[in-house]
């Protein structure tokens, strides 16, 4: 079961609307969900919440320690309240995948984004789970950079925040450990539209 849910991005207004911070949308909506405000915690160098749900307490965090040093934080709370790499959620930007996409997994490869890179080293395990929240790629790498820090346009965010609405239907699963199912909700394409009828004559 999950007991921590992480969003990745970065403190300011500045920052506050970039592909980057896609992961803080993600926890804001949960937190709108469980009902809930994120508040600072010196102690664990970021905002947080902790929600009473009926599988358990959860907590919700926004490391503020800028997404290279985003492990400081998760691994200040983890340690602190004994919550184990495989009952954490991180939730993140991902290029590989495009807006509208959304993937979940446990564990791999940090592949380069600096935020989990931190979270690697901090808890020493890569064993925790990602939500991979699609902001497809500017297709050369040297713009990777000043790409995830720009907003999105506005038809990407929606699509952003599409499949952090899909997410969101798959949480109670997710704090009830049921990760299977939840990663199939997640996961599942959404229906096609049917054909329209065609008109009978009068």
């Amino acid at each position: 079961m999950i007991r921590l849910l992480v969003g990745l991005g970065n403190p300011g207004a500045e920052y506050e609307a970039t592909r980057h911070n896609a992961g803080f949308w993600f926890i804001d909506e949960v937190a709108r969900a469980l009902k809930v405000t994120l508040v600072p915690e010196r102690s664990y160098f970021g905002l947080a919440a902790r929600a009473n749900t009926a599988h358990g307490p959860v907590w919700l965090l926004e490391p503020m320690t800028f997404m290279n040093l985003s492990g400081k934080s998760v691994a200040a709370l983890a340690r602190f309240f004994k919550i184990a790499p495989q009952e954490i959620l991180v939730a993140h930007d991902e290029l590989d995948l495009l807006p509208g996409q959304v993937k979940m997994k446990l564990g791999g490869s940090h592949a380069g984004h600096n935020g989990l890179k931190d979270i690697h080293a901090q808890l020493g395990s890569a064993d925790y789970w990602r939500l991979r929240l699609g902001i497809g790629h500017p297709g050369v790498k040297a713009e990777v950079v000043n790409y995830v820090l720009k907003k999105p346009s506005a038809e990407h965010r929606e699509a952003i925040e599409k499949t952090i609405a899909q997410s969101l239907t798959a949480l109670d699963l997710l704090l009830a450990g049921e990760m299977e199912r939840a990663m199939m909700k997640i996961h599942a394409k959404p229906p096609r539209p049917k054909p329209p009828r065609p008109e009978t004559a009068p």
